[in-house]
This record gives C-alpha cells, structure tokens and sequence, in this order.
C-alpha cells in the first residue's frame, strides 16, 4: 500500500503545475468586479435611504422662552410640580 503523504504531494505537484501563474497578468477577475459592484450598489441604497431620512428631519429650534420657562429646563436644579 503506498504511502498517503507520497500521493498528496504528487497530486500538489500536479495541481501547482495547472496553477502557473505570471504575476504580471494576475487581475481582479470577475469576482472582484462583482464585489466591487455589490458594495456600490449599497452606498448608493444607504445614500438614498440617508437622504430620505434627512428630509424628514424639522431643523426648526424653538424659542428660548418656550424651551425653558422660568429657568424650570434641563439641568437647572428645580423639580418641576405635577399636573395631576
């Protein structure tokens, strides 16, 4: 019975010879282009959704009056009483 890392490494050998590759010609391939283009098409879909989602958005302030009244806002101190 032959040995089983003798017939390994003549099938590498075979392989390696099919696998002769001039590193001036190597390039992306097909699948580089399709990773490529998944990725575009989604930054395109997450810039569209983005701005959408923009649109909505009131960047209208309220007044200073109407945010605090009598200095009851965020981060005075003072409890505000309840209305019930």
């Amino acid at each position: 019975m032959p040995d089983m890392s003798a017939s390994a490494s003549l099938a590498v050998s075979q392989l390696v010879t099919l696998a002769d590759f001039d590193k001036n010609k190597v390039t992306p391939g097909i699948l580089g282009f399709i990773v490529f283009a998944v990725m575009a098409v989604a930054v395109w879909g997450l810039m569209k959704s983005m701005n959408r989602h923009m649109g909505r958005v009131d960047f209208k302030e309220a007044p200073e009056s109407e945010a605090a009244p009598s200095g009851r806002g965020p981060g005075s101190g003072t409890a505000q009483p309840s209305k019930g």
